[in-house]
């Protein structure tokens, strides 16, 4: 027996008894409310135990005898991983190029990564202040993507509530470089008044990864609720997604982000909304408004401020294992 035989017998075990049920992955956003997940191998274990056949995860080390053993765990439970971590915000690039070796020796499909860790029309308050976060963002994937191709492993850039459709399509043009590609959240860019399917469209052909998620709306007051839901309750078309992905990217896993949470005010009424969006007009606000007169819930959206902390731990588990199963059953995501 080899000493990688001997190592995979000994790191594996806690994960034999068990396989996934579905190829469906979970992001450790999934549980950002309550969970917090931390630490990589006991997410790994964790996601096993749920029936998902991956992991998107920060690496919480990257020592080579940890990566090595979290990759011969996932090997040995059929599982993928797709490691995310930040953009370089300085000139020191060696934490990132760490991560980003680390990753690759995990195994680690693709670098999830993303600009802004907030929303963009609650973050900036004025056009300059956008302007600055565009420029220092394209300096950050100037000095990202030549680490990722030494590395030969892809940049897999979210929507995350900062770039338009258009604005996410004009930076892959801007740089032309198969290590930046895309992490397609299917339900972010709603909050920039995309249209969630024209969205899709637009990023499918660049995408590595995902974050799959169904999202219910609602009206209010200066402008409209959204929220994530569990799969196939809300009025993202999940299954010609994923038949779109596969067609153009049949590589590509399929991550789960369901995040239980109190619905996100979307104030697209409000001066400060429209601060940032010099090319956005009434045709995009109108679109918008009539998506969520014509998806709006019958039922007020989920909320669980009033729940007590486990009561709130138990529901994130609960929806996301319902998640699972619909992805298994009704998506044609069975392992």
């Amino acid at each position: 027996m080899t000493r990688r035989q001997l190592l995979a017998a000994s790191v594996a075990a806690p994960l034999a008894a068990a396989s996934p049920r579905t190829s469906m992955g979970v992001a450790t956003t999934s549980f950002m409310t309550v969970r917090r997940p931390r630490e990589t191998i006991e997410f790994l274990e964790y996601c096993h135990g749920l029936g998902a056949g991956g992991i998107q995860a920060g690496l919480s080390s990257v020592d080579p005898g940890y990566v090595r053993k979290l990759r011969i765990m996932a090997e040995q439970a059929g599982m993928y991983v797709e490691a995310m971590s930040g953009l370089p915000r300085t000139d020191d690039t060696s934490q990132f190029e760490a991560t980003l070796a680390a990753a690759s020796a995990a195994g680690s499909l693709c670098l999830r990564c993303a600009c802004l860790g907030g929303r963009r029309y609650e973050t900036f308050a004025s056009l300059a202040d956008w302007q600055k976060f565009v420029a220092e963002s394209k300096t950050a994937l100037r000095r990202a993507i030549p680490l990722a191709q030494k590395h030969r492993l892809p940049i897999a850039l979210e929507n995350h509530k900062d770039w338009t459709a258009d604005e996410f399509v004009a930076l892959l043009k801007e740089f032309e470089s198969e290590w930046l590609r895309v992490c397609l959240d299917t339900g972010n860019n709603i909050a920039l008044l995309d249209d969630p399917d024209e969205l899709i469209d637009a990023l499918a052909p660049y995408t590595v990864s995902t974050h799959i998620k169904d999202m219910g709306v609602a009206a209010h007051g200066d402008g409209f609720l959204l929220a994530e839901v569990p799969l196939g309750e809300g009025f993202i078309d999940l299954a010609g997604t994923i038949a779109k992905l596969r067609r153009l990217r049949p590589q590509t896993r399929f991550t789960l982000e369901m995040i239980t949470r109190n619905p996100l005010q979307v104030p697209c009424l409000t001066d400060k909304y429209w601060a940032t969006f010099p090319d956005r007009n009434g045709r995009y606000l109108a679109r918008i408004l009539a998506l969520v007169r014509d998806k709006a819930v019958s039922q007020p959206l989920p909320r669980i401020e009033h729940l007590p902390k486990e009561a709130q731990r138990r529901l994130e588990e609960d929806n996301v294992l319902q998640c699972l199963a619909y992805a298994r059953e009704r998506l044609g995501l069975a392992a």
